[in-house]
């Protein structure tokens, strides 16, 4: 991995707290809100600067008004949440570039384990843990935080273990 193991670890700090509230309030209400996504944007943005070199904390923060853009289209086209679009512009900028392929992999198996175990965990026991949940009674609508910050936090650990 691209990523360095101490800029994955400190990073991490405040991202994998945030991400499990976003899992926590887009399954329950089916949003995530913006004072965790500006948060999490807030923790690379003073943290990044301590972890790698100016250059890289550059590019890397490029990745959030890169993404950003990107985000506000897929939104207007009606194919993402507007959260869901922002938590993505602001979790870009921990992923380094060389990192990128093994990111969507790593995304694309999580949006399949997280759609898998969300469907059958709301027709099981499990349901009743939290039976006001929104995300039990959508029936198009996917909470995809649970698979963005799946795989912002998997990223990050793994980037723990197994960074350069």
């Amino acid at each position: 991995m691209e990523i360095s193991s101490l800029s994955a670890l400190i990073l991490a700090i405040p991202a994998l707290p945030l991400s499990f509230y976003t899992v926590f309030s887009d399954l329950r209400g089916m949003r995530i809100p913006n004072k965790t996504v500006i948060a999490l944007a807030a923790a690379f943005i003073l943290l990044g600067l301590l972890v790698m070199p100016l250059e890289t904390y550059l590019w890397r923060l490029s990745h959030l008004a890169i993404m950003l853009a990107v985000g506000i289209f897929v939104h207007a086209a009606g194919l993402a949440g507007a959260g869901d679009a922002k938590y993505v512009a602001a979790a870009a900028p921990y992923v380094a570039l060389g990192d990128i392929r093994f990111v969507l992999a790593l995304f694309t198996a999580n949006v399949l384990a997280a759609y898998a175990a969300h469907r059958l965990a709301k027709h099981t026991a499990l349901r009743r843990l939290a039976p006001e949940w929104e995300s039990w009674t959508r029936t198009r609508d996917f909470p995809m935080g649970l698979a963005l910050a799946g795989t912002l936090s998997m990223y990050l650990v793994l980037g723990i273990f197994f960074g350069s």
